[in-house]
């Protein structure tokens, strides 16, 4: 079983760049974030050494920078980060989210479609 490893909205944006493209330097990394964020090197290193804590990110001694990989897999910290939601928001309930979003008015026809394709692949599984 993967680690649960919870990542705040700024880590999040790291970690899509890995996840896009690795591994990356921390040159690199900053390039690619500066204009989204704004964010210098020192942040970036900061952010980085964070994540390496957290056991999201790994790092391998380059010819002359540091070489960065995620550590995790991207759907793994999405299904941690979708329980821990779904924990804080709706008591755990995905019949109570679902109802939020119902009620709202917040789900299109496709959206409906799709959520009936994989409640049915479901049910199926089960019988």
């Amino acid at each position: 079983m993967a680690a649960q490893i919870n990542l705040s909205d700024s880590e999040w944006r790291l970690m899509n760049r890995l996840w896009a493209s690795q591994p990356q330097t921390i040159t690199e990394l900053t390039a690619s974030l500066r204009e989204e964020t704004g964010w210098s090197k020192n942040t970036v290193i900061t952010m980085l050494s964070r994540l390496e804590a957290k056991g999201a990110v790994r790092h391998e001694e380059g010819a002359r920078a540091k070489r960065y990989f995620a550590a995790v897999q991207k759907q793994d910290a999405a299904r941690t980060e979708t329980q821990h939601f779904l924990s804080k928001v709706y008591g755990g309930s995905l019949g109570l989210m679902m109802s939020a979003m119902v009620e709202s008015r917040q789900l299109s026809e496709a959206d409906i479609a799709e959520l009936s394709a994989i409640l049915n692949k479901a049910g199926g599984a089960e019988g």
